[in-house]
């Protein structure tokens, strides 16, 4: 592609230097600049694009894209915002992808990804062939991928939709991220139909506010075709208020003929979403039967661990008030003569007001309770746990594989414990390291250490 098109989609207040030239990649992460690529200088909280302008340079970029004129000899595209050009650029770059793949996201703190297997599997029962991004997976074509950000950057983002497009994808599903809205990911990016599950506390670390968390949230529906609503939340019914042609349900509505083979009764409520998301699109009724009760299981959500032992073991995601509210009580349905036994943590660099809160829904749901690390980063895990057990009676075991066996070690015939906070991560980030650590993979070593002859 010619620069010169790219500057009439950005449509910067200066030009250093000659646009006819060809573009051949976008790129923002100096370590890894295709030849002939567009690299765009996006100042960070820790690192300036600009610093790396010159190694860009050297590593093959054509020309940049800059908040400033640097004294470098190549071409610049000077913008008011980087970031803001990013996804801009992206969809002129990759010739609008979402224009010709239909796409349906889920946004709100809790659900997203069951939410997203299921509607995947309902549009893949409907012969649509759906691409998926999620925060445990990307299925593009027939190829599973890694994940790097829940939400890629704008143009990674972008390119994934023109891949999907070219391995045969004929839609997407994807979770939409409240860090991406606000960080202009999704930019440009049309939304066949959306959907809002709920909100409840999380990211204020970020946001600042419930109301300018919600507002990133809001903001995504005036690029949606179609909506879908859960109104029986107190956020989702000011939004469904906004958007009169909004497709909108409640927990507790039902699916008839469905056999919904996801435990818990929020389950049944991703399952209501999806369905309505389904229909918006047009999706029969027998697809959408069959799509659903084709989910088993969804990695790392409400997870059963099972090597034959007398109780229920459960990993689970849940890393916020509301969502360890809601799996604990789903829990206690699982087994209400038994006890209940929860493992969690709070992530480190993360938002620390939630951290009591989260202490104070354990303590009061479950019957045993070991705080433990989550994903401390760079915080110290001790003062993590203090803040979370905030004056409450709570035993703390910080080494979490060794916090894990000793929950396992206490289950008797009928109990649940349930293991939050990594759900299918399968590291443990620390002091800047990620070193392997699946809750999953420790759960069954240790029943099996447990079932294992003396």
């Amino acid at each position: 592609m010619q620069l010169e098109r790219l500057i009439a989609a950005l449509a910067p207040t200066d030009v250093v230097g000659d646009g006819a030239l060809e573009i051949r990649e976008l790129a923002y992460d100096a370590r890894e600049v295709p030849r002939d690529s567009l690299f765009f200088c996006v100042p960070g909280a820790k690192a300036d694009g600009h610093d790396f302008a010159a190694e860009a340079l050297e590593r093959g970029a054509a020309a940049l894209v800059v908040e400033r004129r640097l004294d470098l000899d190549a071409p610049q595209l000077v913008v008011p915002s980087v970031r803001a050009a990013m996804p801009r650029a992206a969809v002129e770059f990759f010739e609008d992808p979402t224009a010709r793949l239909p796409v349906a996201a889920i946004t709100g703190t809790n659900g997203k990804t069951t939410t997203a297997y299921l509607l995947w599997a309902i549009l893949t029962a409907a012969g649509e062939q759906p691409g998926l991004l999620t925060n445990v997976e990307r299925r593009v074509g027939s190829e599973v991928r890694e994940v790097g950000l829940n939400t890629p950057e704008s143009i990674d983002l972008q390119r994934l939709f023109s891949e999907m497009l070219e391995q045969g994808n004929r839609g997407c599903v994807m979770e939409a991220t409240s860090m991406a809205s606000a960080k202009g990911r999704l930019e440009g990016t049309r939304f066949a139909v959306l959907v809002f599950t709920n909100l409840t506390q999380d990211h204020l670390d970020f946001h600042g506010t419930m109301e300018e968390y919600f507002e990133s949230k809001r903001r995504l529906f005036a690029q949606a075709g179609h909506t879908v609503v859960n109104v029986g939340d107190e956020y989702g019914a000011r939004l469904a208020a906004e958007l009169p042609d909004a497709m909108t349900f409640r927990p507790d509505d039902a699916l008839p003929g469905v056999e919904l083979k996801l435990a818990g009764r929020f389950n049944a409520e991703n399952a209501l979403a999806a369905a309505a998301a389904a229909r918006a699109l047009g999706i029969g009724e027998a697809a959408i039967k069959q799509g659903i009760e084709a989910v088993h299981r969804v990695p790392g959500r409400f997870e059963r661990v099972d090597e034959g032992q007398l109780f229920t073991v459960l990993v689970d995601y849940a890393h916020t008030p509301g969502a360890l509210e809601t799996v604990l009580e789903a829990a206690r349905e699982l087994g209400p003569g038994g006890r209940l036994i929860c493992v969690f943590g709070a992530g480190g660099d993360r938002d620390r007001a939630k951290r009591p809160l989260m202490g104070r829904v354990v303590a009061e749901l479950a019957d045993i309770s070991l705080v433990t690390s989550d994903n401390p980063r760079s915080e110290d895990p001790a003062a993590i746990a203090a803040e979370v057990v905030d004056g409450l009676d709570l035993e703390v075991e910080l080494d979490r594989r060794r916090a894990i066996e000793r929950a396992l070690d206490s289950a008797q015939a009928g109990d649940v414990v349930v293991i939050a906070g990594k759900g299918h991560e399968q590291g443990q980030e620390a002091g800047g390291r990620k070193v392997p650590f699946d809750d999953r993979e420790v759960a069954r070593e240790a029943l099996r250490r447990l079932a294992a002859p003396t």
